[in-house]
């Protein structure tokens, strides 16, 4: 409840209304700018499979974008990334 003066308008409402959906996006960058951006599509997770095509498909770009990054050595800086183990082929 708010107080307000007699001869004051009336407050309007507004309609709330749901956001689109959650989505990830997993951005890979350096000084230069964005490398890659990979948006995992609605109800996907991040399995081992995913995660190592994302990795390729880092690599292709890094290539593409930043030639000769490749020969002196990548780095990659997990943030808020948990550790886990996967069995991979």
């Amino acid at each position: 409840m708010t107080w307000k003066h007699p001869s004051s308008p009336v407050t309007k409402k507004f309609k709330v209304q749901r956001s689109a959906a959650k989505v990830m996006a997993s951005v890979f960058s350096d000084a230069k700018g964005v490398i890659l951006l990979d948006i995992l599509p609605q109800g996907q997770c991040i399995n081992a499979a995913r995660y190592c095509s994302t990795l390729g498909r880092l690599k292709e770009a890094i290539r593409r974008k930043r030639p000769g990054l490749l020969r002196r050595g990548v780095v990659l800086q997990h943030d808020n990334a948990t550790p886990h183990s996967a069995n991979l082929p």
